[in-house]
């Protein structure tokens, strides 16, 4: 397939994205192919790195429908999922949306809503529809769910559980900004609203078709079969407790094809799913002793796993 459609007004949205948040081009462009990829993305990092800020400048790129949601302890899953109200007029009960009816949510500090309240995202995130008092209801295509959470602060929050952070095709932290930048970000805020300038430069009609089109980069045989070896290769690891999912296979083989497309490739590498499985495999593994996504000590775990799999190399490589 020619990837350069896809390429090009991924540049284009990482453009708009770099008005107001500099020098996170990578982690930009792995949440446009996160999106592309028909998942969601869970961003963790500490407070003032720019979370909040990088979502709604990605929201206000798509000309879609945008709803953001602050999670707090008193939040009600009927505020997310809708709920039937009685209405005196005319009699009858009617069915008043949530938070959820929208293209892109921004569910902002999920941790810190009540499990209850979580677990209004599970059928929206996975089946792309909720179910209200027996009733099911279709959500609108596309659907994006980007929710930020803060590892530092953990007074009064509720941890996601592990169903919850299955649903998440990936997690990614922002960092802080490099001092040059940092300057530049100073001489841009202080004065002026960047975000407010941010405009749409991707319609839903195109961002469907562009869904479509990373479908059809290919994936080898033997690319499906190190995918799974990896995956396998948490699920032995004697300090694993809980290790890849089929849903996390499935993750990381369609987030390389989104990167792929994205970067103007046609066929994913072995080098691809490299870089891309600490995203996607990081927050699905929970070591022995309770020990979930902790950083370092996840991402040695992944690196020795790496180191005792077998990547497929090409046939002239191998003679």
């Amino acid at each position: 397939m020619d990837t350069t459609r896809v390429s090009e007004v991924a540049n284009v949205i990482v453009k708009n994205v770099e008005t107001v948040i500099l020098g996170k081009t990578a982690e930009v462009r792995l949440v446009i192919s996160a999106f592309l990829a028909g998942g969601h993305v869970l961003l963790e990092d500490v407070p003032g790195t720019g979370k909040t800020v990088m979502a709604k400048a990605l929201a206000k790129s798509f000309d879609c429908a945008f709803s953001r949601v602050q999670f707090t302890p008193d939040l009600l899953p009927s505020e997310l999922t809708g709920i039937n109200f009685f209405s005196p007029k005319t009699g009858d009960f009617t069915f008043r949306e949530g938070s959820l009816f929208s293209n892109i949510i921004l569910a902002d500090e999920i941790n810190r809503a009540t499990p209850r309240t979580q677990s209004g995202l599970l059928e929206s995130m996975e089946e792309r529809q909720i179910t209200v008092d027996g009733t099911t209801y279709e959500l609108p295509a596309p659907y994006f769910v980007i929710a930020t959470q803060n590892p530092v602060e953990t007074q009064g929050t509720f941890p996601l559980p592990e169903a919850q952070l299955d649903r998440f095709l990936v997690q990614l932290s922002l960092g802080y900004p490099e001092r040059d930048e940092s300057v530049d970000i100073l001489k841009r805020f202080v004065s002026e609203e960047p975000l407010k300038e941010v405009r749409p430069v991707c319609n839903t009609e195109l961002l469907l078709n562009l869904q479509k089109d990373i479908k059809t980069v290919y994936i080898h045989e033997d690319i499906y079969k190190y995918i799974v070896d990896l995956a396998q290769g948490t699920r032995a690891h004697e300090a694993v407790i809980l290790g890849i999912s089929t849903r996390g296979v499935l993750a990381l083989a369609k987030m390389a094809q989104a990167w792929c497309a994205i970067n103007g490739q046609d066929f994913v590498t072995p080098k691809d799913v490299l870089y891309l499985a600490p995203y996607v495999f990081s927050h699905r593994i929970m070591l022995k002793g309770g020990m979930r996504n902790r950083g370092h000590v996840v991402r040695s775990v992944l690196e020795e796993i790496v180191d005792n799999t077998t990547a497929p190399v090409e046939e002239w490589r191998k003679k």
